[in-house]
């Protein structure tokens, strides 16, 4: 339910950064995510990634995923206990691209891209 999803956003403020990405035997590029949150929702992670949490060697958690959310990101821990990237942020950049579309949508999803994945538009020279 999307009321679920919303409030779940709201009490878990597990952020991420990415550390590196490498290609998995089977060909996939799997992006690492170091993990950074406050004891509660880090002991709540944990638990949500049951056999599949992983720490660096500073114990550091670590969360993997096939699916590049840009250099900083926010995770959620569903109701059903998954732990899934929010990607709120992405689907309003698509909404403004698709509502005004043309080529004002086009600057708006270019300036939205770069500022999800961490990068600052290029500012154009003022032409004369």
């Amino acid at each position: 339910m999307l009321w679920e999803y919303i409030i779940l956003c709201t009490i878990a403020m597990i952020k991420v950064s990415l550390k590196r990405s490498y290609r998995s035997q089977n060909g996939n590029t799997v992006f690492v995510y170091a993990v950074n949150a406050n004891a509660k929702d880090l002991e709540s992670y944990k638990t949500a990634q049951g056999d599949f949490h992983r720490e660096a060697e500073d114990g550091t958690p670590l969360w993997f995923t096939t699916r590049c959310i840009g250099e900083r990101g926010s995770l959620v821990i569903t109701s059903k206990g998954k732990v899934v990237p929010d990607m709120s942020a992405f689907e309003q950049a698509a909404s403004l691209a698709k509502q005004f579309g043309g080529n004002f949508g086009n600057e708006l999803a270019k300036a939205s891209v770069a500022k999800l994945l961490g990068h600052e538009p290029d500012a154009e020279s003022p032409t004369e």
